[in-house]
This record gives C-alpha cells, structure tokens and sequence, in this order.
C-alpha cells in the first residue's frame, strides 16, 4: 500500500451489504483459551481474523511452544500443545508484540502459568504503554514479574513457577485488558483466584466478554461488580463437560497436521464479525445518508460496542435489527452528549460522525484511550481540526463543534482506527489524504477494500 491514499468523496449514498472480518478482541480471547485448553487436545477457532494482532498472538504462542495450524482460507486456526504438563511448554521465551495490547496484557498473565523466564517486549509505543497494575497484580499473586527498565512499561520480565492462586487487587481504570488477561489465567491455576477491583473499571463490556467466553467453555466465574470483587474457580480442560468434546475434524488443512489417534479436537469456537470494525460502514451510512446492512450482527452479541448502534439512533439514523444482521439508515444528524467509557474503541468513529451533525457532539469519561496506540484524545484534536472542525479537548473527552470542512492530509500516527474514522470523513469532504493507510492492517487489513464497496 503507498505511504498516503486519498479518499474520494461517494457520488450517491450506498445501499448495500458489508461483510466486516471476525472480532479481534474475541480471536485473540479464543486462541489463549485454546491454548490453554489444548492439552493434549486440538482447539479449533473458526471465523477468525487475519491481522496484524492476530499473527502476532500465534507466532507468540508458537515462541512458548504451542503448536498452531492456519487456513486463513477458511478462517479457521487450531492450537495444540500436545502435553498435559507444563501448561506452557516453553521454559523460556522472548516474545516480541509489536504494538498489540492485547497481546501484551494477555501474554503477561498466560505466562505467569509456565515453569520459566519470559521477557515480553513490542514497538517504541508499547514501552509507553503502563503495565505496572496488571504486574502488581501478580506480583500479588507470587509471580516474580516486573517491567524491565523499572518504569512501570515494557519490556516485561516474568519469572514463574506456576500460578498458585490466591487474592490480588488490581485497578480497573487504565485498562479492562489487565482483567481480562487475569482471567484467562486464573482458571489454571492451583487453588481458586479472588481479584477485588480498585476503582471503577474502564471498558466493562469487554470483561464481560471474557467471562462470556470462559463461561461458555465451562469454567466458573462468579462477579459481584458491586462489590468490585471476582472469583475464579480453578479447573482443568478434562473436568469440562463432555459434551464439549467432538473427534470431528472436517479441515481438509488441518488433516496432516494432527494425528487423530493423539488428538481429540474440543468443540470450534466461533468467532462473531466484529462490532468495532461494522462502526466504521454503520457511520458511512449514517454521514452520507445510505443503507448500509451489516450480517453476522445481532442483539444477542457479546460485544459491548453493539452499543454503538444505539447512539447512531439517538443521533437520528434508522436502526433495523434481526437475528441475522443489523441496518444502519441514515438521515439528518442532531449532536448528543454522551459517555463512551465502556465502547471506547468507537469514539473515533463517533467523532467523525459528530462533524456532519447539527449541534455539537460531547464525549465523556474516556481518558483511558489516552494511553492507546496513540494519544486518541489529542490526535483527534488535532486532525478534526486540521479539517476544520471546532474541537474543545476535555480531560477525559472532546466535544466537537461541526464547521464547514475541507480537505487536508491527515496524519494517523500509526494509530488503526484514526486512519478508518478519519477515512469516514472523506466520503463527503474532497481532498482527505490518509497517511500510512497500511496501520489498518493492525485489525482490519481489508478495511479500504470494503470502502470501495460503497461505490
């Protein structure tokens, strides 16, 4: 992809479908569960996403000695350890995450399971990037982890010999993604896991999520939110119910690659079309007034950013929901004043719908995004109004006044969804030049194909 692409604005509003790729944030959430899941078995995850964060989670799983296939054909992966103990095989590992949160978050805590030393490192952003809670967190827990250069940032250094269990308090108002790894952990370990949460905690629904997806799988999670604390009961992949258990492989891909008389394939998760990615094409329809019907998408999801949707309505676009997609008409914008802390992922979207509004759109309570791929708060300052829009920066928001716009360059700082949100912009303004458009490929490789889409 060249270094910069310009945006061309729509002729007509779009009437169509689009297809959006599979949920990163579930992806990454399965292939950890997989892994930890596959002792001895084969875990299949299908609907998967091809990304960026996506192939660094399986080279990181393949570093700590995990065997993991693909058929990105398919969308179908499948992870196998291929031992019963150690839960991670690997005794030492250096893994390197780029700029995946996630990966780093997750990683940290899977690790803390293993019988060795694990150094966790990504790109110059990542070192930025504050860890110190979720390494307290263990710290709490017996696990000898600490940040490298005793910052509170990667690298990360983790020295385990197994997660005891036990009670640990971690803050809930930097990131969900420093709870979420602690779960996907804390089932393995050997006695049950109490964490309490201090403070009030950023971007619940993607928790939720995770305890959606453990519950699913058959481990036990009992929440008490008001009173900040979880339980997490120690299991193992064998006290699953049977019924999880199939010995049905049907990837022609994946027959060479397991042996069926050593491996017995747990029931495929299905990974849903992901909801921060639909945001981008349910915005295009609501700034350029189109039908856009988005399949896969449904009120019974468990992603949080569904939510989205809702404030699109409350904007004034038409909403029309089944079992089997959602609907996104637009029409005349009015501003709303709005919290976004639990779908932060989409105040970027929402900030550029805000520019084709009548009345100025607020955005609250979201100062965590501050410590994002990039500072999100500035730098949608900074571009909204590069472009023309009034934009005052809040502590924890913004609230965007719309003013005539025009076109300019605008700068993504390797930032994915600054890069897809902006883009929006384009298809009413001419001479939007998105720089570094490939930074999509972090969650949405395809994503300026589906653009095009809209023509």
């Amino acid at each position: 992809m060249s270094q910069s692409l310009e945006i061309l604005p729509l002729k007509k509003p779009p009437r169509t479908t689009i297809v959006v790729p599979g949920s990163k944030s579930i992806t990454n959430r399965a292939l950890v569960l997989g892994a930890l899941l596959a002792k001895g078995f084969a875990y299949a995850i299908r609907g998967a996403l091809r990304s960026e964060d996506t192939e660094i989670m399986i080279e990181c799983l393949r570093a700590l000695g995990f065997r993991v296939l693909v058929d990105w054909q398919e969308e179908m992966v499948c992870v196998s350890s291929g031992v019963e103990e150690p839960i991670i095989p690997a005794a030492q590992a250096d893994l390197y995450v780029g700029n995946s949160g996630t990966c780093m978050r997750f990683l940290t805590a899977m690790v803390s399971l293993g019988v060795g030393r694990y150094r966790l490192d990504g790109v110059p952003r990542m070192r930025e990037r504050p860890i110190e809670d979720l390494l307290s967190a263990l710290q709490q827990l017996g696990v000898h982890a600490r940040s490298e250069n005793n910052d509170g940032c990667p690298p990360v250094i983790v020295e385990a010999h197994c997660l005891d269990g036990g009670r640990t308090k971690i803050k809930g108002n930097i990131s969900s993604q420093f709870l979420s790894g602690l779960l996907l952990a804390a089932p393995h370990a050997k006695t049950e896991v109490v964490i309490d949460i201090d403070g009030p905690l950023v971007s619940r629904p993607y928790v939720d999520m995770t305890i959606k997806m453990l519950h699913r799988l058959g481990y036990f999670i009992l929440d008490d939110y008001a009173s900040g604390q979880l339980k997490v009961l120690s299991s193992r992949a064998r006290d699953l119910d049977p019924e999880l258990i199939t010995k049905k492989i049907d990837s022609a891909a994946f027959h060479d690659g397991f042996d069926p008389r050593r491996h017995t394939l747990l029931q495929d998760y299905l990974v849903e079309p992901d909801a921060s990615a639909a945001s981008y094409f349910a915005g295009a329809a609501a700034i350029t007034g189109g039908a856009i019907t988005i399949p896969g998408l449904a009120d019974n999801s468990i992603q949080g950013d569904m939510r989205f949707f809702d404030l699109l309505e409350e904007m004034g676009c038409r909403i029309e929901r089944n079992e089997t997609s959602i609907t996104v008409h637009g029409g005349p914008l009015t501003g709303i004043d709005t919290d976004m802390n639990d779908i932060s992922d989409t105040v970027m979207t929402l900030a550029a719908v805000a520019c084709f509004a009548e009345g100025p759109t607020t955005i609250r309570n979201v100062a965590h995004i501050r410590h994002k791929e990039t500072d999100r708060l500035t730098a949608l300052a900074t571009e909204l109004r590069r472009i023309g829009a009034e934009v005052e920066e809040l502590a924890d928001g913004l609230t965007i006044t719309p003013r005539p716009l025009h076109g300019a360059v605008i700068e993504t700082y390797n930032d994915h969804r600054m890069a897809m949100s902006m883009s929006l912009v384009g298809l009413r303004v001419p001479g939007i030049v998105i720089k570094n458009p490939a930074c999509v490929g972090k969650t949405y490789p395809r994503f300026f194909e589906g653009l095009e889409k809209l023509r």
